[in-house]
Formats: C-alpha cells, sequence, structure tokens
C-alpha cells in the first residue's frame, strides 16, 4: 500500500468513524439533553432513533448512488451534508429541532457510509483490501465505544459552556479534514442510468416501517399496533422485491438487482452481518444498565468500562489479518466460537447474588469479548463483499450496510425485551441480584447469535 492508498485509506476511515460514532454517542449525553432542552420521554427517544431510522432509510439508495454519479463525489457529498447537519444538531434550540435534525443527519450518513465500503473495492487490491477492512472493522468498533467513553468525557469537560453540543461540533474539523484529502479517493466506474425512483420510495417506506416498532420499542412497548407496522413494513419490502423484479424482467436496470439474491455465498454473508451486529448493539445495552442502575455509576464512568473490550477489538484487529493471511477464513469460524464463549464468561461473572462485583475479573471478560469481536468482525465486511462483482460493489455496500442496521435495530429490541420478561419473572429480595440475573439471562441472546453465526460461516466457507 503506498503513500497514496495510506491517504485514501484514512479519509474512508474518518467517515466511517464519525457515522457510528453519532451512532452511539447521544446514548450518554441524553441526560444532559433532557435538562438542557427540557424534553419529554418521547422527544429524547426520537432523537436517539431518528438518526438510526434515517440512517437505514437510504443505505441501499445511497450504494447505487456511489454507482451512478460515482463514489468520491457521493463521499463528498455525504461529508458535506453530514457536517451542516452536525451544525444543525449543534445549535438546536428546542428539543424538536434536534429530532429533526439527527433525522437529517442520518440521512447525510446514508448517503456516506456505503462510499466507505464500495470505495474500499475500488482503491485497492484483494490483498489490501482485506487489511483496509481489518482497519475500518477496527475504527467502527473503536467509535461504538469511543461514543459512550469519549462523549461522556467531552460532555464532563463541558467545553466554554456547551456541554452535550460538544458531540456535535467535534464532526466539524473531521469533516473538514476528510473533504480536503477526498481528492485522494478513486471515483470507480459510472454506470449509465436513470436512477430508480419508485424503487426508493418503495425499498425506503419498507425499511423504514419495519424498523419502527423496534426502535420506538421503549415508548410503544410491543403492542398488536406495533406488529401490525411490521406486517406493513414487511409487505412493502415485498412490493418493492416484487417490483425490482419486474423492471428487470423489462430489462431496465433497478435500484437493486434481485440476482445478487441468486448469489447464496453473499446471502448468507448478510445473515452473518445481521447476527454479529444484533451482539454488538445488544451487549452495550445491557451492560450499560448494569453499570448504571445496578451498580450506580455515572454515564462517563459506566463508559470508561468499555475501554478493556475497546483494547481487545484493537489488539485482534491488527493480528487478525495475518491469521487469515496464514490460515485461511477458517479464523472467522474460530472467532466466532470464542465470541460466543465470551458472552458465557462474562453471564458468570455478572450474575452474582451482590453489588460486590470483582471488577478484575470483569475486566478480563470485557476484554475477552473485545478481542473476540474483532477476530469476527474485522474480516467480516471483507469476506462478504468478496462474493460479489466489482461492478456490483456499491450496491452490495449499501444493500450490507442496510442490514446491519436492521441488525443492530433487531438485537436491541431482543435484549430489552428478554431483560423486561427476566426481570418481571425474577423475585429476589435484593434488586441488584434481580438486575444482575436479568442481565446475565438477556445475554443468552449473544452467546445464540454468535453461534449462529459460526453455523453460517461454516457454511459459507465450505461454498467457498
Amino acid at each position: 500500500m503506498n503513500k497514496h492508498q495510506g491517504i485514501a485509506l484514512f479519509v474512508l476511515l474518518l467517515a466511517g468513524f464519525v457515522t457510528i460514532f453519532d451512532l452511539f454517542v447521544v446514548n450518554v449525553a441524553i441526560v444532559s439533553i433532557e435538562k438542557s432542552l427540557n424534553a419529554s420521554l418521547t422527544e429524547l427517544t426520537l432523537i436517539i432513533v431518528g438518526y438510526e431510522l434515517a440512517f437505514g432509510l437510504l443505505l441501499i439508495t445511497g450504494g447505487r448512488l456511489g454507482d451512478i454519479f460515482g463514489k468520491k463525489t457521493l463521499y463528498q457529498a455525504g461529508m458535506l451534508f453530514f457536517i451542516l447537519s452536525s451544525v444543525l444538531c449543534a445549535l438546536a434550540p428546542t428539543a424538536m429541532l434536534l429530532v429533526i435534525a439527527r433525522f437529517i443527519q442520518g440521512l447525510s450518513s446514508a448517503i456516506l457510509f456505503p462510499q466507505v465500503y464500495s470505495s474500499i473495492r475500488i482503491n485497492f487490491d484483494q490483498q489490501q483490501a482485506k487489511k483496509a477492512f481489518g482497519y475500518l472493522g477496527m475504527m467502527l468498533g473503536l467509535a461504538a465505544i469511543a461514543g459512550q467513553a469519549f462523549g461522556g468525557w467531552l460532555i464532563t469537560l463541558n467545553l466554554f459552556g456547551l456541554s452535550w453540543r460538544t458531540i456535535f461540533l467535534i464532526n466539524i474539523p473531521i469533516g473538514i479534514l476528510a473533504i480536503a484529502l477526498s481528492h485522494y479517493l478513486s471515483e470507480g466506474d459510472k454506470i449509465k442510468v436513470n436512477l430508480d425512483w419508485v424503487g426508493v420510495i418503495l425499498s425506503s417506506s419498507g425499511i423504514g416501517v419495519t424498523l419502527l416498532p423496534f426502535l420506538m420499542l421503549p415508548i410503544w412497548g410491543w403492542a398488536l399496533s406495533s406488529s401490525s407496522i411490521l406486517i406493513m413494513g414487511l409487505l412493502l419490502i415485498a412490493l418493492f422485491v416484487y417490483y425490482e423484479i419486474k423492471l428487470e424482467q423489462k430489462r431496465k436496470v433497478p435500484l437493486l438487482s434481485i440476482r445478487i439474491l441468486n448469489n447464496r455465498p453473499f446471502v448468507i454473508g448478510l445473515f452473518i452481518v445481521m447476527c454479529v451486529y444484533a451482539t454488538s448493539s445488544a451487549f452495550p445495552l445491557l451492560l450499560s444498565i448494569l453499570l448504571q442502575n445496578g451498580l450506580g455509576l455515572t454515564p462517563l464512568q459506566s463508559g470508561l468500562m468499555f475501554v478493556p473490550a475497546s483494547i481487545g477489538f484493537v489488539i485482534s484487529s491488527f493480528i487478525t489479518p495475518s491469521w487469515v493471511n496464514r490460515y485461511g477464513d477458517k479464523v472467522l469460524l474460530w472467532g466466532a466460537v470464542l465470541y460466543g464463549i465470551s458472552y458465557i464468561v462474562l453471564m458468570m461473572n455478572i450474575n452474582v447474588t451482590s453489588s460486590l462485583i470483582h471488577f478484575n475479573k470483569l475486566i478480563l471478560s470485557l476484554f475477552f469479548i473485545g478481542f473476540t469481536q474483532g477476530m469476527i468482525m474485522t474480516p467480516m465486511l471483507n469476506l462478504v463483499l468478496s462474493t460479489v462483482q466489482m461492478e456490483s460493489a456499491g450496491m452490495a455496500s449499501g444493500f450490507t450496510a442496510t442490514l446491519q442496521q436492521i441488525g443492530a435495530a433487531i438485537g436491541a429490541t431482543a435484549a430489552l425485551v428478554i431483560l423486561q420478561y427476566k426481570l418481571q419473572h425474577t423475585v429476589s429480595k435484593m434488586a441488584f441480584e434481580q438486575l444482575s440475573n436479568a442481565v446475565s439471562f438477556s445475554l443468552l441472546f449473544n452467546v445464540i447469535m454468535a453461534l449462529c453465526a459460526a453455523g453460517l460461516l461454516w457454511l459459507l466457507i465450505r461454498l467457498k
């Protein structure tokens, strides 16, 4: 990898960092936002899920736009809108305006993020792409943890009395640097077609309506109306698939070529992505609840508890690519199995009868989780996207990123549902014991998802 490619990779990593950082950082700022803007529970929930919802809406479209107008052009446009929307978030005088600004920020992320995946495919050869995806996986993991630890520190620092607004202002210098260096990126081949606007509307509405009951679970709960909305969303997605098939039969270019779903290794890879990202959202949510509600830690203290996982993830991200080169894709299979075991170890360490958790054991458990997560998440994206042809890179990237969002939404929802069920059916004299048992039980979801990912990886490796 030469100097030019090194700078190009740095530019792509910056985009990956800011989009995922802003997905998680609001979680630790929510109390400060509530006090500052006198926000209601509904508004607070929308501030969090509005970004996630908008992010999921246009990922497929964002990937396709990169194929049509060029990856570099869409990267620059997406980053510019991300900077402007971050300014709107920082300046928001009311909670409702912050909700709107966060939604716009999510839309800009949906345009920006798919270009990261597809640009790696066109800026680097196959061997270099493995390393690039390794660095990207490391950066995405760090961004998720930094959103909690670094975000909590920024709020506590209260620079110039700006409190929570600094978590959005930090995006401005990062974004400006990214745009200034973006000329190092390659545009890639452009396909001369018109955008499938009907497909855009159907896919966006289908994904949005499907995600809505999961993201709004803290307010709505899961009632009959939630099931009805979910069914409506799935019907819209089915209509989208039907329309795209008909469009291809007429020899027109669809938003999403359904033929890509005939690529069995790619489809299996998408389910692996869903399983892994379901765990990545459920784990920090459950542990944060235990640390803050059970042990009474502040958001900053709770965020710092994720640092061991971050260190493990970074170390693994550096080591795993060389292991993959030496031993092949079965390294991911080993990683998935160990990843499931790491959650069993964590369950044993937090399922205690008093609040006297052995923090040394907890720190080692979190390091183990981060390390094994790096073993699977770091090379996973390269493995999945390498199953499609280069001309479909943008479309496949958008599809993969969409499944990441759906997996994360399902994971967070499943974790909350299992936790609430266990709390309602557990009787204990001590509140902490009841909570720790419930959190430990809920982590079984992550064990199951990790083992499902392992099974799918075994199947994918056999097919390849």
